[in-house]
């Protein structure tokens, strides 16, 4: 009996055993299809079908779970939209912006630290007789030489040479470009100046044909004037004297503004040449301040040379007489003030410095980069007869020595300009 008792007992577990198995199995074989289903949905995700979504089902947990994922697969369908639509956006920006570079009569560039070309623009590409994606990592002192052999990533307004355009004139300025990369590269503007550099031209010759045929009747007015003024004419009165001296001395700043004109054009059509012979600055340099100091005497001024030593220099005499007297009317036409005009000789290693300094109206920060521009004068702010080419010629003078001509000023307090001489 307990024998039968305990097989019918063994027969009713496997039942139950046997009924368990098959409920799990179910249960396991659904979890198995709806796993196949999420596994689907993410790899139509993964391949960019983000229209996909998983059925619901009937078993809360299914539903919770589906539902996230359904969301979650319209958030990224939505989200791809916004980027296609700003990638549509940018493409649009792109075009217009390259359009508009593209359509500028200058040319543009980019070149690495190596001066290899990155990109042109078509106009370069035109110019250097090439089409665009050939120049491409070419050295692009293939194509362009510098007039002054200056570095390219220092080039401002630098003129230069096109080799397959002969009948043109260009100048070039570069940029650096700051990047958020560590990689070195630079924007190269070329401009086309041709028709700048005629007009100059057709402006340089006119000035040089207008001021040399007004030097000759200025010439002969200067020399009445003597006559009237020593009475070779007949006895004058002070007053009479008076009146022709001042007409005399406008005659000799209108005679020394059309020199220097003449000078300016003679240095565009040629270079300076230098007679150069040894000079002792010191008696050199009182020589020119005695001939100055009837002009600063009518300005209440004095000129005041300080000097340790005497320096030798081998210069253009009558150039460098030009500079200094030119800095020292400078000095006395903008000074305005009560204080004299010191001008300072000193040696530094090897090099000689000639500075000029007046205490009056100073010069700008903004004007300071400009002085030395040709045809830039601060003359017209201050009611003054100037024409801008004063200190234009003193620089290319120095420079032609080998020198430096700088200033720094402060305004209202003080101008100084130096030259370095070796």
């Amino acid at each position: 009996m307990l024998w039968y008792v305990i097989n019918l007992f063994i027969i009713f577990i496997f039942i139950a055993l046997f009924l368990i198995f098959r409920k799990s199995s179910k249960r396991w074989s659904k979890i198995n299809d709806y796993l196949g289903m999420v596994n689907n949905t993410v790899n139509s995700i993964r391949y960019g079908n983000l229209t996909t979504k998983i059925e619901n089902l009937e078993h809360p947990n299914y539903q919770n779970l589906s539902a996230s994922i359904n969301r979650m697969v319209e958030t990224l369908n939505d989200r791809e939209k916004m980027i296609v639509e700003y990638q549509g956006e940018l493409t649009r920006q792109n075009k217009f912006l390259e359009a508009v570079i593209n359509s500028l009569s200058d040319g543009i560039l980019i070149i690495d630290d190596n001066y290899n070309i990155l990109r042109v623009t078509p106009q370069i590409a035109n110019w250097f007789g090439e089409d665009g994606k050939n120049l491409l990592n070419k050295n692009v002192l293939e194509y362009i030489q510098p007039k002054n052999h200056v570095k390219c990533e220092k080039f401002k307004e630098e003129e230069i040479f096109v080799r397959n355009v002969s009948d043109a004139s260009f100048e070039a300025t570069t940029m650096k470009l700051n990047l958020d990369d560590k990689k070195k590269r630079f924007v190269m503007i070329i401009k086309d100046i041709t028709n700048q550099k005629e007009l100059e031209k057709l402006r340089e010759d006119f000035v040089a044909t207008l001021t040399h045929d007004l030097k000759v009747p200025i010439v002969a007015e200067t020399n009445i004037l003597d006559f009237l003024v020593n009475g070779k004419f007949g006895e004058i009165n002070e007053k009479q004297y008076e009146a022709i001296s001042n007409m005399k001395d406008c005659n000799e700043e209108l005679l020394e503004l059309v020199q220097i004109l003449l000078e300016t054009y003679k240095i565009n059509q040629t270079e300076i040449i230098l007679n150069k012979e040894k000079i002792n600055l010191v008696p050199f340099i009182s020589n020119i301040i005695e001939e100055m100091q009837p002009i600063t005497e009518k300005s209440d001024l004095k000129i005041n040379f300080h000097y340790q030593d005497d320096a030798e220099i081998f210069a253009d005499s009558i150039q460098l007489t030009r500079v200094i007297k030119n800095l020292i009317q400078n000095a006395i036409s903008y000074s305005e003030t009560n204080r004299d005009i010191d001008v300072k000789l000193e040696k530094s290693d090897n090099f000689v410095n000639i500075s000029i300094k007046d205490y009056g109206k100073g010069i700008s920060q903004e004007n300071v980069e400009k002085i030395f521009n040709k045809y830039y004068s601060t003359a017209k702010k201050f009611r003054k007869i100037g024409t801008g080419l004063g200190l234009y010629l003193s620089q290319q003078i120095i420079k032609a020595h080998g020198g430096e001509i700088t200033v720094k000023s402060e305004e209202n307090v003080f101008t100084e300009f130096c030259v370095s001489l070796q």
